[in-house]
């Protein structure tokens, strides 16, 4: 077993595909519908991410943001996905696949966001489930970890529905919408692939 094994991507990482969705990496042309589907979702989102800066909807911000997302992917730290709808390649999320630990550990954490006017149907759902190969079999990792606030009812039904177990629970775990919150915390196992 490598237990510092790396990848490395010489080309650009193609597209996953999922059932209804693809996953692909954020590119400069996609700002403008990036932004307006986080603005449309601003309500909905905040009480589940960190706060968001002044500046996150700009092109500035935006740039920043492909760079540290470039950056990362090329340092494999994480790896950072937008999900677009097949029938129709609308972005409806996010995903991030981030804290990559190699060594003894070769884990990772999601985290994903939905735009307002898709969640409920499943999109959610296609993309961790075309996420766990990419995780377990092109990056060879042993562990996924996610984690998410207790009252997030549809969060925990995603993750439960995709095969992560519940291991416990964190005390004040991350800083959301300004407040340290409490996190239920899953996982995944590369032995729990279907």
């Amino acid at each position: 077993m490598a237990f510092f094994r790396t990848v490395s991507f010489s080309e650009p990482m193609p597209a996953i595909p999922g059932a209804g969705v693809s996953l692909r990496v954020p590119q400069s042309a996609d700002f403008a519908e990036w932004a307006t589907v986080r603005e449309a979702s601003r309500d909905f989102l905040v009480p589940w991410e960190p706060t968001w800066p002044e500046d996150d909807l700009t092109r500035g911000a935006f740039r920043r943001r492909l760079r540290r997302y470039a950056e990362d992917q090329r340092s494999d730290l994480a790896y950072a996905f937008l999900i677009f709808r097949s029938e129709d390649n609308a972005l409806v999320g996010g995903l991030t696949l981030a804290n990559i630990r190699r060594g003894v550990a070769q884990a990772g954490s999601i985290g994903y966001w939905t735009g307002a006017a898709f969640a409920g149907k499943g999109y959610m759902t296609a993309a961790v489930r075309a996420l766990i190969p990419f995780c377990f079999q092109t990056l060879r990792l042993h562990r996924l970890e996610a984690a998410c606030i207790p009252g997030n009812a549809a969060s925990i039904r995603l993750l439960e529905k995709t095969g992560f177990k519940r291991e416990g629970y964190a005390r004040d775990y991350l800083c959301i919408n300004g407040i340290w919150q409490d996190h239920l915390l899953y996982a995944r196992l590369q032995r729990d692939m279907d």
